[in-house]
């Protein structure tokens, strides 16, 4: 089977100093189902698109294979338009009835096909151009984060998909999709890349080993060099003294010194010099295999809140709700009934479109003391929030992210030198910091949404699917947060491992 061969890669962006890839190498097999991961901002799209020749860059990639790129690019003007008008410019010289059996697979009705493609959901269209994506034959596929924004039963029709196909590298923070899909992981590391058989879970079980055999060798080394160090003080304090009594002597205190004396003095302290060169070579040869030994270890620092408690212990309640949006006749959801109290985690559950969004909505204009509310839709029932209730809110849109980080934060009430420091934390570059946030990626782009609740007092944590596009190890840092703080929140989030360990309840809708 054909292979990826990647020599001495060097990348960077014509707009930024830092390099994304430097002197890279590494080699993978077409036939390998390969699940790509990395921390946000390290280069993993920008791998997929120096694949599809999209940037010069010096160094080889020799690929002896077409590659095709998921999710396909839908202009403006083409969203009245079917995927089935769309499909042979996506994917030349793709076959409709390929197309077809693809959308059996992935259970879905051939109809979608015929339809404006501005009127599928996200799910549709992700299934639509998956469908497509693997009608083809032979060709290598780049696939891009597929499961962002869908919910729970199509995350895991896609799953059952992609684990039945082959010869693609699939990019994803979802541990369970990883886990149930790739047979292989391209791991871009702190200051390496790793190829290794096995899904996530075996290569973070291999990960956690490494890193606990490099800490403990850091330390030998450690102790070594501070043996060398006392040892060499002492050679060179003993040849320093030897030298100093080579010329020049008390008769009365040497008076069996003779004339033979300041040669063998000499020969002494040579050897003593010696042995003090021995030393220093030595320690440079432990430091020097000390350095790089903790380089690719993550740095995952603990990240820091300090959450409200209301003095009420019941901050939201519904009974019997419903909400319908004034353009339509039927409500979203209705006959809703629970309540959130101090200290719950409550996950929202359900299809898109069941109003999980509306129902934030909601709740934030209950909220909302100055009475402004959203004028967009009408409920009926009970809905209450706690009086004076501070709410804490992440939006699952990035789009109105704007400007520098100075002014976001600003604009956002949050210290601005904290607000950087808790970026750090979560892994964004310090080289971003001086960027237009609309330069980001999607994933740095929510970091600064997570940064900027996190920097907001609150009683309540509203987060609407808080880690699409994140990577894995800020997910666990945010998991070991919420354990460790056990702030009261309302979450929309279809990461079915970030559900299991962090919800205390979860609401059907």
């Amino acid at each position: 089977m054909a292979q990826i061969k990647v020599n001495d890669l060097t990348f960077s962006y014509e707009s930024s100093f830092d390099p994304i890839f430097e002197h890279v190498s590494f080699t993978v097999d077409t036939s390998w189902k390969l699940g790509f991961i990395g921390r946000n901002g390290k280069g993993k799209t920008t791998f997929l698109n120096l694949l599809l020749g999209k940037y010069e860059y010096s160094g080889s990639i020799s690929a002896d294979v077409k590659c095709d790129y998921f999710p396909y690019k839908i202009a403006k003007e083409d969203e009245e338009k079917t995927a089935d008008e769309l499909m042979e410019s996506w994917k030349p010289g793709v076959e409709n009835w390929r197309v077809m059996c693809e959308l059996s697979e992935l259970q879905v009705d051939p109809e979608l096909l015929y339809r404006p493609i501005r009127t599928l959901s996200f799910g549709e269209r992700t299934k639509v151009m998956l469908a497509v994506l693997f009608a083809g034959e032979n060709d290598f596929l780049l696939i891009d984060e597929p499961t962002n924004h869908l919910d729970k039963d199509a995350r895991d029709i896609v799953k059952k998909y992609l684990a039945g196909k082959k010869r693609f590298i699939l990019v994803s923070h979802d541990r369970d999709l990883l886990d149930a899909c790739v047979d292989h992981v391209l791991v871009l590391q702190r200051s390496s890349i790793d190829v290794q058989s096995g899904n996530f879970s075996s290569w973070w079980d291999n990960k956690e080993r490494a890193d606990a055999f490099a800490k403990a060798e850091n330390e030998k080394h450690i102790k070594e060099i501070g043996r060398l160090k006392g040892a060499m003080d002492q050679s060179q304090r003993w040849a320093t003294k030897g030298e100093n009594t080579k010329i020049g002597y008390d008769p009365l205190k040497e008076h069996d010194r003779t004339k033979n004396a300041r040669t063998y003095i000499s020969s002494k302290t040579k050897k003593m010099e010696s042995r003090v060169k021995v030393f220093e070579q030595r320690m440079e040869k432990q430091i020097a295999e000390k350095e790089g030994l903790l380089n690719d270890i993550e740095q995952v620092r603990d990240l820091r809140l300090s959450p409200m408690e209301h003095f009420r212990e019941r901050v939201v309640e519904t009974r019997d709700l419903s909400l319908r949006y004034k353009d339509s006749e039927m409500p979203v959801f209705s006959g809703l009934t629970f309540e959130i109290r101090n200290g719950e985690r409550v996950f929202l559950q359900g299809k898109n479109g069941c109003g999980k969004t509306s129902l934030i909505k909601a709740i934030l204009a209950s909220a909302d003391e100055n009475g402004k509310g959203d004028s967009a839709f009408t409920t009926e029932g009970t809905l209450l929030t706690a009086p004076h209730l501070k709410i804490s809110y992440i939006n699952q849109d990035t789009s109105h992210l704007h400007g520098d980080l100075r002014m976001h934060a600003f604009e956002n009430g949050v210290d601005y030198s904290q607000f950087l420091a808790v970026l750090r934390h979560l892994a964004l570059e310090q080289a971003q910091f001086d960027k237009k946030i609309e330069e980001f990626s999607e994933g740095q782009k929510k970091k600064v949404l997570i940064a900027t609740s996190l920097l907001t007092p609150a009683h309540l944590y509203i987060w609407d699917e808080p880690l699409n596009y994140v990577d894995v190890f800020s997910r666990m840092q945010l998991e070991k947060l919420i354990s460790t703080y056990e702030p009261t929140m309302l979450i929309v989030e279809h990461d079915v491992r970030f559900r299991e360990k962090m919800a205390t309840k979860t609401v059907e809708m």
